[in-house]
């Protein structure tokens, strides 16, 4: 399914643009440079390369209230090319071997081109879409388990996943919106997937205040309020959000958020970050919670560690490990994924259509087929 991703790039994408403005508008969409070091030669392959590097011991700047500031845009597209899990054969190694990482800097260096080249071609394809512009030493995003791949699905999760209903599934029909995952209504990529790389809209911005610290992100305008606070007053049971209740204290420099009351419905691992699982259809167990831990290791860099246990759903906990980094030049769109959403109604009058013409022996048809009683509204 097409994803609206902003005012800016829904034209961006649309054919009608005019020939003097494709220019302008197609370097725009490939404005946000990768932040810190993103596109410069990363660092030697340790000798073991089966032990992840230890975070360095950095005494950030302080806000004027005392908390450690990690205020500013911290865009995540320098890791969109980073698998999720890593192969079988890559085992317990942590960081690439020199040959692996020339070959994934290699397919890195044709995303990050792709929009120059496109524009000077006078052409609009994925180049102008696709913001991938690294994914760094590391095997995978997983550092635990220590294969890095994830752990098994329950039996309840196994069926719950099969039984899933989202456009991603091959060959799935339609009738109603509940054959839509929450992403494709664009209501949201849900809670924690929305914390990890796709291929664009990858803006972070962290915002602080007495008492609070703000996560904006750009992909669907989701904000995370995070009180920094005792777990006194928890929400009753029962109520939840799709990023769930979140409440953060500090360890030292590390802000540790803690979140449950996670709303069911969105897969917890969105498909489009590389190496997800499939369809979009694994499910988020009603007792899942989940554990970040942020650590600033330098001025313009944090160590971002979420640990998701769900039991209902997997075998076992899992960790990621993200190294967000700086880059005040992002710029962070409006996603407004509703306005020009048509794709629902789409959709199902499609799958109607379709099997229309197969009842009908394969013939096309000759009018279109009834709207459904609860017809999925129009975005337009």
């Amino acid at each position: 399914m097409t994803r609206s991703r902003s005012n800016f790039r829904t034209v961006l994408a649309t054919a009608v643009l005019a020939a003097a403005s494709f220019t302008s508008l197609a370097a725009a969409s490939a404005q946000q440079p990768a932040g810190g070091n993103a596109q410069q030669k990363a660092a030697p392959a340790p000798q073991d390369l089966t032990k992840l590097a230890p975070l360095p011991n950095y005494a950030p700047k302080k806000t004027s209230w005392g908390d450690p500031d990690m205020r500013g845009i911290w865009p995540i597209d320098h890791l969109g090319g980073l698998p999720l899990q890593r192969t079988a054969e890559q085992g317990n190694r942590v960081y690439l071997t020199d040959e692996e990482y020339n070959k994934r800097e290699a397919m890195m260096e044709r995303s990050r081109n792709a929009a120059e080249n496109e524009t000077k071609a006078n052409k609009l394809g994925m180049g102008n879409w696709v913001e991938m512009t690294g994914a760094g030493r590391r095997t995978s995003l997983l550092i635990d388990p220590p294969n890095g791949r994830l752990p098994e699905l329950t039996e309840y999760g196994k069926k719950a996943n099969a039984a899933g209903r989202s456009s991603w599934v091959k060959g799935q029909t339609y009738d109603w919106i509940d054959d839509f995952d929450s992403w494709d209504r664009c209501v949201t990529r849900g809670f924690p997937a929305s914390m990890l790389p796709f291929r664009y809209n990858n803006g972070i911005q962290v915002f602080q205040a007495p008492g609070y610290v703000v996560i904006s992100l750009e992909m669907i305008h989701d904000a995370r309020i995070i009180p920094i606070a005792s777990k006194s007053n928890p929400w009753p049971k029962g109520v939840t959000s799709w990023m769930g209740e979140s409440r953060g204290h500090w360890e030292g420099n590390t802000l540790v958020i803690e979140t449950d009351h996670i709303r069911t419905g969105a897969s917890p691992l969105n498909m489009a970050t590389i190496g997800a699982p499939p369809n979009n259809t694994v499910p988020m167990g009603p007792e899942a919670k989940v554990v970040e831990r942020l650590t600033m290791t330098g001025p313009d860099s944090i160590n971002y560690d979420m640990t998701l246990n769900d039991p209902t759903v997997w075998t076992a906990p899992f960790t990621v490990r993200l190294g967000w980094e700086r880059n005040q030049k992002y710029g962070m769109f409006e996603y407004a994924c509703h306005e020009g959403d048509i794709q629902i109604r789409n959709y199902i009058n499609a799958s109607r259509a379709e099997r229309a013409k197969q009842a009908a022996g394969g013939t096309t048809p000759t009018s279109a087929p009834a709207e459904p009683k609860q017809a999925a509204p129009s975005r337009q």
